[in-house]
């Protein structure tokens, strides 16, 4: 795989305000639910954690995604399982006496109660009609549509990017054009607001600079989350690239420390949010 594809030239970033995502609706029952939550600046655009990610891996100017990338689509599903989980409405079911490990225990919906958004809702109606429920990994193979079971093809979640895309546009932050590759039209979504990638890159940079980071205890879980959803999705290196040698060194040195971490110990700890650390889990096995 090309990484290089589509990156920015490498440089040091000016300073800029962060800014941190969230629904259109439920805002305040979602606060609640999701301690990490940040107003920041009302004035801000607010994304979900699958715009920002879908955001990262956005060309600028072009519109659409890597060709090369293979990766992105069952990052974004698992963007939804966590998005999903910090906001109170999916929980993984009890350890146990035996202490099942993550990777094993089901998924519970612990609230059906609507997000404002289509495809977190979408989800968690699958979700909440399955009997038997489904493991995490399972969830990420189901709606991305990546099963052998043709019972279970239901349940894929379709034109993921294309809606997410339509979302930042009805944001401001992108528009629509169409593109001409040979035989064929294909609709693209280029930036047209870069004040808000430009402050979504330096919130991914100074969350891997930050030194808390990796004390998880501590750390902002949309932060994190972010983070590794963003390498499970290969588009950190997107966020990456301007920064200095020495910032970018330690940046990915920050990264690798985290993917290293028992996740099973760290879903252990108190306020821990375990549908977190079982989709981290999952991409990393």
């Amino acid at each position: 795989m090309n990484r290089s594809e589509g990156l920015v030239q490498r440089r040091n970033v000016l300073k800029d305000s962060n800014s941190d995502g969230t629904l259109k609706e439920n805002y305040d029952d979602d606060k609640k639910n999701d301690k990490n939550y940040d107003d920041g600046d009302s004035k801000e655009t607010r994304l979900t954690l699958m715009e920002e990610v879908l955001l990262l891996g956005l060309k600028d100017k072009e519109g659409y995604t890597s060709f090369w990338n293979d990766c992105i689509s069952s990052g974004l599903r698992g963007c939804i399982l966590i998005e999903l989980g910090l906001r109170g409405r999916i929980e993984l079911e009890r350890a146990g006496m035996r202490r099942k490990g993550l990777l094993s225990r089901k998924v519970i919906v612990k609230s059906d109660s609507p997000t404002g958004d289509v495809l977190l809702d979408e989800a968690l109606k699958h979700m909440k009609e399955t009997d038997p429920p489904e493991t995490v990994q399972s969830w990420i193979e189901y709606l991305s549509g990546e099963t052998w079971n043709p019972m279970k093809l239901k349940y894929q979640l379709k034109n993921v990017r294309e809606r997410l895309a339509k979302n930042l546009v009805e944001k401001g932050v992108l528009t629509t054009e169409k593109q001409n590759f040979l035989l064929f039209d294909m609709t693209t979504h280029p930036l047209t607001d870069n004040v808000v990638k430009c402050r979504l890159v330096k919130k991914v940079q100074e969350a891997a600079l930050r030194r808390s980071i990796t004390d998880v205890a501590h750390a902002d879980k949309r932060s994190l989350a972010l983070l590794m959803l963003a390498h499970s999705a290969d588009v950190l290196e997107n966020a990456f690239a301007p920064l200095s040698d020495e910032d970018y060194e330690l940046a990915t040195r920050r990264v690798r420390a985290l993917l290293d971490l028992d996740f099973e110990a760290e879903s252990m700890r108190p306020d821990a949010c375990e549908i977190m650390w079982a989709v981290f889990a999952a991409f990393t096995k």
